[in-house]
């Protein structure tokens, strides 16, 4: 069987977790593939909403396995944290969550090294989420990492040895911490991951892929964060576009099957960077307050803008997206025109292609569409749907070049449409 990739198109904070709860049950495996506990995914269900951070948005169908994949970072801490509270709900994870013993681990002088970088750099700040996961993915990267299945091999000379030389490096900034009561809550998340299946992650996928299981790989942040395409150095620190499912999960891109590419019906980004169609006036604050754009795990609010057809034309050839999934069209609901950026103008030129550098000097070409000033958070069929709203989505399909497969029109996993022309 094929593995299908659910992934973000834009700058992350797309709705990805909402669209992997509700595909779900056509599959028998959920993993994720890439990223740490600075993903937020939130689900809304049975009166009841879940905000996940390293665990797949899967995991709430009992019968289905989850995977923490290889290309993850894991925090011990947070991880026990997460699990707790999903318990705490009456959500049993034990026999159904995986955890790959090549991902690796975000160590506690992780967090305190991303905290010192990120104030040292000033009015320069990247906007990280200070969980750490850039400094861990940086000792991934110079082989100087410890992974899930080191606990079980030598674990205390190694995490011995990795903390001295963290905290030399902490010696070079101004930066006073308190080690010892963060070592308390990691090794507890240590014992705690211990009592889950810590597995050959890549043997294990790959056996029961080829037992015909179905698998749902599923990414974090979105593809304009990606350490490779994104907005360099304005990014995230994995890779984010569907060739990160490979390296994450340790599958062949021959398995690839359905590419599902997710993006919001306007644009939103968090931290530092460019973004070409950000709004900072009063319609901006409208799509903030009518969104709730405020991020589920740091509660910072999203930075708001119309949507950017040129950096969703881009991400869509990066991933070779064969269906659409737009999220959160209801926020529209309200507006009397829709304006979508369809090109940049440069230096007086007109562009349809991403530039190397999206910076100040790009002035965003608009097209005005006529908004549908209906409230569409109870429709149930896409007969239902303004004239408006169809015609806004036959107009990204046309400029995009791709179906419009899935459509949200709310928080809720009920608020979902499955467009009959898609099947």
């Amino acid at each position: 069987m094929k593995v299908d990739v659910i992934l973000g198109l834009q700058w992350g904070d797309e709705g990805k977790g909402k669209i992997v709860d509700v595909l779900t049950p056509n599959y028998q495996i959920v993993a994720r593939f890439q990223g740490g506990p600075n993903a937020g995914h939130t689900l809304e269900f049975e009166n009841q909403k879940y905000i996940l951070k390293s665990i797949p948005s899967g995991i709430f169908q009992k019968e289905k396995i989850n995977i923490i994949g290889n290309g993850m970072v894991v925090d011990p801490a947070m991880f026990k944290q997460e699990i707790e509270t999903l318990e705490a709900s009456g959500h049993k994870l034990t026999d159904r969550l995986y955890i790959s013993k090549k991902a690796h681990l975000i160590l506690p002088t992780h967090r305190l090294l991303d905290i010192a970088s990120e104030k040292e750099k000033g009015d320069s700040m990247i906007g990280t989420t200070g969980r750490g996961i850039g400094p861990a993915y940086t000792d991934k990267i110079s082989r100087s990492g410890l992974r899930i299945g080191d606990i079980f091999y030598n674990f205390e000379e190694k995490y011995r040895k990795a903390t001295e030389r963290h905290k030399q490096m902490l010696s070079r900034y101004s930066f006073e911490y308190d080690l010892e009561t963060l070592e308390k809550e990691w090794f507890a998340g240590i014992e705690k991951l211990k009592t889950f299946h810590i597995i050959d992650s890549e043997h294990f996928i790959n056996k029961r892929l080829n037992k015909g299981d179905k698998v749902l790989a599923e990414g974090a942040q979105g593809s304009m964060l990606d350490v490779d395409f994104g907005t360099y150095p304005f990014v995230t620190s994995s890779n984010t576009v569907c060739a990160g499912a490979c390296t994450g999960l340790g599958i062949s891109p021959h398995k690839i099957g359905e590419i599902f590419g997710v993006f919001k019906a306007y644009c939103t980004r968090v931290g530092s960077g460019p973004f070409p169609t950000e709004l900072t006036d009063e319609t901006g604050q409208l799509l903030r307050d009518r969104g709730w754009e405020y991020g589920s795990v740091t509660g910072r609010p999203r930075r708001c803008g119309w949507i950017d057809l040129v950096a969703l034309r881009y991400t869509i050839m990066l991933n070779d997206v064969t269906k659409l999934v737009m999220m959160k069209s209801d926020v529209l609901d309200t507006f009397d025109t829709i304006k979508a950026c369809v090109a940049y103008e440069i230096d007086g030129k007109e562009t349809k292609n991403l530039p190397f550098d999206i910076s100040e000097n790009i002035k965003p070409v608009y097209v005005e569409l006529p908004g549908w000033k209906t409230d569409t958070t109870n429709i149930k069929s896409e007969n239902e749907f303004p004239k408006e709203f169809n015609s806004y989505l036959a107009f990204l399909e046309k400029e995009l070049g791709i179906p419009i497969t899935i459509v949200s029109v709310g928080p809720n996993r009920a608020q979902t449409i499955i467009r009959k022309q898609s099947k």
